[in-house]
């Protein structure tokens, strides 16, 4: 199984696609999001793996926690994934893949959500340079709230204050005072995070337009993945891990049964 999705990723090369002509692309709004988990192999100690999950993009009606109103927010369906251990060269070509079988390349919209980690954005850049990037709402406020902590290591009520203000900031992408502000005290170490992702921080704009803010599709997968490869005392020949990774994302995926018959 795991040898016929390799000759699948290989047959679908960066090189080899075709984009479609002007005009033919679907409507049909498309997410994509990548994280990492651990895995213990034999030998080798824990070792990454890479998860990439490729999802259509709905609306649905939820309540606001910063209001409480009821809004539409996006969020995933009919998620799909691919794991890979290894180096980002070796998960690329799985995740083109990925987004080559779901379609990705012909959706007028697309759009990836994910942490802060260099190597996601390096390999949107490559592949899926037209879509839209947004950093995971979650991940940025913890930047923020380790942020108001520094600020004031001694005063939890000032700390909680100022997230709170400098977070209405970010939801709005008004980025730039948070980092004036972090500048001001003197903390440009702090301010570097929110100067990087800058233009992937309109979490406003992106949420009026439709587009997810949270990389909790991926993250969950992940948490799944791990459930049957990190149990207790469980360790990993690497082939076996690579296969299990392999099934796991085709169960999570259903189409175990499709792979199945297309590998025997």
């Amino acid at each position: 199984m795991k040898a016929h999705v390799e000759r699948q990723q290989a047959s679908i090369g960066l090189e080899r696609v075709m984009l479609p002509p002007a005009g033919l692309d679907h409507q049909r709004r498309k997410g994509i999001s990548m994280d990492g988990g651990k895995v213990h192999l034999r030998g080798e100690g824990w070792k990454e793996f890479k998860v990439g999950a490729v999802f259509d993009v709905e609306q649905r009606l939820e309540r606001d926690p910063r209001t409480g109103e009821a809004v539409e927010r996006a969020h995933g369906t009919r998620i799909a994934y691919r794991a890979v251990v290894g180096t980002v060269e070796e998960f690329t070509p799985a995740m083109w893949a990925l987004a080559i079988e779901q379609d990705v390349l012909r959706a007028a919209v697309s759009s990836v959500v994910a942490d802060g980690a260099e190597w996601i954005w390096n390999l949107v850049n490559r592949c899926f340079p037209d879509s839209v990037q947004v950093v995971d709402w979650f991940h940025a406020c913890e930047h923020l709230a380790e942020a108001a902590l520094a600020l004031y290591p001694n005063d939890e009520s000032k700390a909680q204050r100022w997230f709170k203000q400098r977070r209405d900031d970010l939801f709005k992408g008004h980025v730039h005072t948070i980092t004036l502000c972090l500048e001001n005290h003197h903390r440009p170490d702090l301010a570097a995070y929110f100067h990087k992702h800058k233009r992937r921080m309109r979490y406003q704009e992106f949420c009026e337009d439709g587009y997810p803010i949270g990389s909790g599709t991926v993250e969950s997968g992940v948490k799944q993945f791990k459930a049957r490869l990190t149990g207790p005392g469980m360790r990993w020949a690497r082939p076996n891990a690579e296969t299990m990774l392999v099934v796991r994302g085709a169960v999570l995926a259903n189409n175990f049964d499709t792979l199945w018959e297309a590998a025997a």
